[in-house]
């Protein structure tokens, strides 16, 4: 019996060693990765970093950014550096769910028979680019909510399952309201991140200016592919999640809610809901997939932190007297941060 015991012990040393070899060799692919994309992309370093972690996740990202911000450059960049498929659908307000999805087409075979023929629309690609999701109804955006779940799109009476690595981008402008539909909350909640994109710095514009408007032409290079990242995501579930690490998630999540007895006063005066478990776990899955980016093989505190603001921002709706007193939801995750303090057994780790 403990001979047994002591050989399955063996094999877990054997296993967690050899996971952190990849740990560290992920670290390097991360920075071979981002080495290419710069030599497109210039700075939005924070965008890139939390759009690796989203992606080795198997989460999706909502990029919210003004127009010429290179949002759809920096994706079509991602898609050919991992050399996996890539679909771009501009949302418009007269698109169909069938425009996503794919349609039955009535087909005659050889033997004269007619049939039913699936023909697979733009969804069925590996990074899918939705631009501009918010122009189009809700009956047309909730055309994605299958898909982004559970990796399949039903048609016709049909499932099809979706080829993986599949990772939806959306792109959404924060400053032009008409003609734009509000994305429905069910729907929000299927991106694990709400990524912020904001205007360069003024020598980063300079950068960007003289690279566009000259003859320079990058030449990427390959680094990923899709059996790579997948084997990376599958890793990103076996790496080491603290309970107290687990609980500070559950926590930060916990007081985001008004009617929850941990919620501080100021989350109970403007907060109208907050957010749900899928934020919890999108806080530890994201805080294992960062550690790994980084070369670690353990996520900590300090990775639940930093991914506070994108996982929680677009999960927490500010009342009507939060708004009036000038309150958003990032400022509001910013106030749980300094609010709600970390377990103990966190700083005897530390």
């Amino acid at each position: 019996m403990n001979e047994n015991r002591d050989d399955a012990n063996g094999e877990n040393r054997e296993m967690n060693q050899a996971d952190i070899e990849v740990a560290r060799e992920i670290g390097k692919k991360r920075e071979e990765t981002l080495q290419e994309i710069r030599k497109v992309i210039v700075g939005q370093q924070l965008v890139l970093d939390l759009v690796l972690i989203s992606l080795m996740s198997r989460g999706h990202c909502l990029l919210v950014g003004v127009p010429g911000l290179a949002k759809t450059l920096l994706i079509r960049t991602l898609a050919e550096v991992l050399q996996l498929d890539f679909n771009r659908i501009q949302f418009t307000p007269d698109l169909m769910p069938s425009d996503i999805t794919g349609t039955d087409i009535l087909d005659e075979t050889v033997e004269g028979r007619r049939i039913f023929r699936f023909i697979r629309g733009p969804v069925f690609s590996q990074i899918l680019l939705a631009d501009e999701i918010n122009r189009t109804p809700p009956k047309t955006q909730a055309a994605l909510l299958q898909a982004m779940q559970e990796m399949r799109v039903t048609a016709g009476g049909q499932t099809h399952s979706l080829e993986p690595p599949f990772f939806v981008m959306a792109t959404q402008n924060p400053v032009e309201q008409e003609g734009t539909y509000p994305l429905p909350e069910a729907q929000l909640d299927r991106f694990m991140f709400e990524i912020g994109v904001d205007y360069p710095s003024l020598a980063e514009e300079a950068d960007i200016v003289t690279q566009t408007t000259s003859d320079y032409i990058p030449k990427l290079e390959k680094v990923l592919d899709g059996r790579q990242i997948m084997a990376y995501q599958d890793l990103v579930r076996r790496v080491p999640a603290a309970p107290y690490v687990v609980d500070y998630a559950v926590s930060l999540a916990r007081a985001s809610r008004p009617t929850d007895d941990s919620a501080p006063e100021f989350v109970r005066d403007f907060v109208e809901w907050g957010a749900g478990p899928r934020a919890s776990q999108y806080l530890i899955l994201g805080a294992r997939a960062r550690a790994l980016l980084h070369g670690r093989y353990a996520a900590s505190i300090q990775d639940v932190r930093e991914l506070a603001r994108p996982v929680l921002r677009h999960r927490i709706l500010i009342n009507f007297r939060g708004q009036a007193e000038g309150f958003d939801s990032v400022a509001l995750v910013d106030k749980l941060l300094e609010t709600v303090t970390p377990p103990a057994e966190a700083s005897e780790a530390a």
